[in-house]
């Protein structure tokens, strides 16, 4: 059995994404979160999932989502990033069944001052939930880590309420992630904080359980975003386990793993970390650092390769003028962004094979 004989292709919401991840779980795989910026990079995504039969999750940032909407647009009161991450989970909606894989299309951290925008896509999963009987998106995830722990919980089940008769996925973050991504800066963060005790991540699970079973915790061990020299990242992934056990004990769960786990920061990490993780639990890796550095290497090498025909229209300039062969085939965008698309592909495939996420549909 796997995993298209308990959820369908295409965009998952609700009791499929719970399914999804207590399959993973079950079978010690996790599943990685790739953040897109464009349809390029959504479709680079959704290959790579095909190519490997495996579920993938495609999610959107605040600055990713404006991007997506065009950089014209006023990004005032999040009008942009509202359009951009609806705009995009369309276009994941319309082409995701066809490359038959299921995706949890999710939207990734948000702060205290950026809620306008969860409440825009709040707003969408409710209006294509009264039309269609399921929100928009499969989940959000909400980050008020720099808050004091009580906020944090407080405003965190608030929203988780709103979300729960959709069935909607909340992922929520206690602890802080360092290093800084998307405008949001914790590199000056305390050291303590990025280390979250169990007995944190239980009051969390005591305030969302009640509620609905469809949340995460982002519970930080060590965790940064980006990627940084050998030695200056020093991660802990053995805290899950201790996380897990404190909260088996403290509800009395006969599962072995009664939390669903979310690793920020994957970028960098060792094979060794990332494995450890998995098995305590994780069901989910953001990626974006290498994602955004493996695209960037396609168009690179494709424009060094070829700079000779990409320095006029016509002809190849080390053969000055005695060559008028038009140059349209590598100048093409659809050319050059493909090379992008390609290397991008092949660095989700890695992060497939480094969460065991390999031939699981």
């Amino acid at each position: 059995m796997g995993v298209l004989d308990i959820v369908p292709a295409g965009v998952v919401t609700g009791e499929n994404v719970k399914k999804l991840f207590d399959y993973a779980q079950e079978h010690k795989f996790a599943i990685p979160a790739i953040n897109c910026t464009s349809s390029s990079t959504i479709n680079a995504s959704l290959e790579a999932a095909r190519d490997q039969k495996t579920p993938i999750i495609l999610q959107f940032s605040n600055g990713g989502a404006a991007f997506y909407a065009g950089k014209g647009i006023d990004n005032k009161n999040q009008q942009a990033s509202i359009l951009g991450a609806i705009a995009g989970a369309y276009h994941v909606r319309s082409v995701a069944k066809h490359y038959g894989v299921p995706v949890v299309l999710h939207s990734d951290h948000c702060a205290r001052e950026l809620l306008p925008w969860l409440d825009g896509m709040l707003a969408a999963d409710e209006a294509y939930f009264k039309e269609h009987g399921e929100p928009l998106f499969s989940s959000h995830m909400i980050d008020l880590s720099a808050d004091p722990k009580e906020e944090n919980i407080r405003i965190t089940k608030e929203y988780f309420e709103r979300c729960a008769p959709m069935k909607l996925w909340l992922e929520m973050e206690i602890g802080i992630t360092g290093g800084e991504e998307d405008g949001v800066n914790n590199e000056s963060a305390d050291k303590e904080t990025l280390y979250t005790p169990s007995e944190d991540v239980y009051e969390v699970y005591q305030a969302l359980a009640p509620i609905a079973p469809y949340f995460s915790i982002a519970a930080a061990f060590g965790n940064v975003h980006g990627v940084y020299k050998p030695g200056n990242v020093v991660l802990r992934p053995e805290l899950l386990e201790q996380h897990q056990k404190f909260v088996k004990e403290k509800i009395g769960s006969d599962k072995k793993h009664p939390l669903y786990l979310v690793f920020h920061g994957g970028s960098g990490s060792t094979k060794e970390e990332i494995k450890t993780a998995v098995e305590n639990g994780v069901v989910k890796m953001n990626v974006d650092t290498d994602t955004q550095y493996a695209y960037l290497t396609g168009v690179r090498d494709f424009v060094l390769d070829n700079k000779n025909r990409l320095m006029r229209q016509v002809g190849d300039l080390s053969k000055g003028d005695d060559d008028d062969t038009p140059n349209k085939k590598f100048y093409d965008p659809r050319v050059w962004i493909r090379a992008g698309e390609k290397a991008m592909s092949k660095r989700v495939q890695e992060a497939n094979t480094d969460l065991g996420n390999i031939d699981t549909l």
